[in-house]
């Protein structure tokens, strides 16, 4: 497959990925809200495990095809992408509070995350029990959410995942929210094998690691919405509730995502294999954004334009490296 070909594949799918996850959660929160199911649950579940279904059927669809790199990179790269990237750009045009309720709580489950995901990938394998182990934990982690929204909580997760009156763009007549739904089940499979495929094939001839297209081309194209979401909330001057959408889609990365995608791998008999190569590097620059921002979130202190330029900066940096490794190599 020629260069052009691949890079189109790879660029197609994610806006077949992104526009059918988009299409999924609208369908199936307007399902729910038509007959009239608890917004908490519609809330702690469909959209808030939707939300996650780029990055989950890419790197189930990864496991399947016995690309395990591309699946991991693609949950690192994507929390990488989110800290450096997502809350780096729009503070450098202005600074983002973080004093907004129940920040330091999902602050600290984010960068508790980043080291369960370093510790279950010591061995450099993860284990059915090890993916149980991290699904378990988003199910528990949903659970402690549905605890807190019931004790009506102003957490700002919480507050985003139920507030269906006000979520835009959702189908009215049961024709179009059928769909909705029908093009978000095909369009993501369909989205996630054209990433697959062009994303082995360019690892394939330019001889790298998948897990370098994983880190860069599709953790960034999966980042996509919690990049608008964040720079929407800057434009209206409320960044600040945006970056709850970003350490709850790291959280969601690491627990159900990686569950699932070492679930998948142990469903077709293998365990999930972890680059040596992430623990060179990425792994550790995924760690050091968490304390960064955990820091930041934990002191509350305000994500200022220098502090966002330098987070900016470190990603061009590591994207750099990835990059200067690949031509290298």
């Amino acid at each position: 497959m020629a260069a052009p070909a691949y890079i189109a594949l790879i660029l197609v799918g994610i806006v077949i990925l992104l526009f059918g996850g988009d299409l999924l959660v609208r369908g199936g929160a307007a399902l729910a809200r038509r007959w009239r199911l608890p917004p908490l649950l519609v809330g702690l579940t469909i959209i808030a495990f939707g939300t996650s279904a780029p990055e989950l059927v890419v790197s189930i669809q990864s496991a399947m095809s016995g690309a395990p790199g591309l699946a991991l990179g693609n949950i690192v790269g994507s929390n990488t992408a989110n800290f450096l990237l997502i809350l780096g750009l729009p503070a450098v045009f202005g600074a983002i509070a973080t004093t907004t309720p129940g920040l330091r709580r999902n602050a600290i489950f984010a960068l508790g995350a980043a080291v369960i995901l370093i510790a279950v990938s010591w061995d450099r394998l993860i284990s059915p029990v090890e993916s149980y182990v991290l699904f378990g934990l988003i199910i528990a982690y949903v659970a402690l959410l549905a605890i807190l929204a019931r004790g009506k909580s102003d957490d700002p997760t919480i507050a985003e995942l139920t507030d269906l009156e006000h979520m835009d763009g959702l189908p009215k007549s049961m024709p179009t929210i059928l769909g909705s739904l029908l093009i978000g089940l095909v369009g993501l499979p369909i989205g996630a094998h054209m990433i697959v495929t062009g994303g082995t094939a360019a690892a394939s001839d330019l001889g790298i690691d998948e897990a370098v297209i994983g880190l860069t081309a599709v953790a960034f194209g999966t980042s996509l919405p919690e990049l608008a979401t964040v720079v929407m909330a800057s434009v209206r001057r409320h960044a600040e509730l945006a970056i709850g959408n970003v350490l709850g889609s790291n959280i969601f990365n690491v627990f159900a995502v990686g569950g699932a995608t070492g679930l998948t791998a142990a469903a077709i008999g293998v365990d999930l294999p972890v680059p040596d190569s992430f623990f060179g590097l990425d792994l550790w620059v995924m760690l050091g954004a968490s304390v960064v921002i955990a820091g930041v979130i934990l002191a509350k202190q305000p994500i200022s334009r220098i502090l966002g330029g330098l987070l900016f900066l470190a990603y061009v940096g590591y994207i750099a490296v990835l990059a200067r490794g690949v031509i290298g190599g």
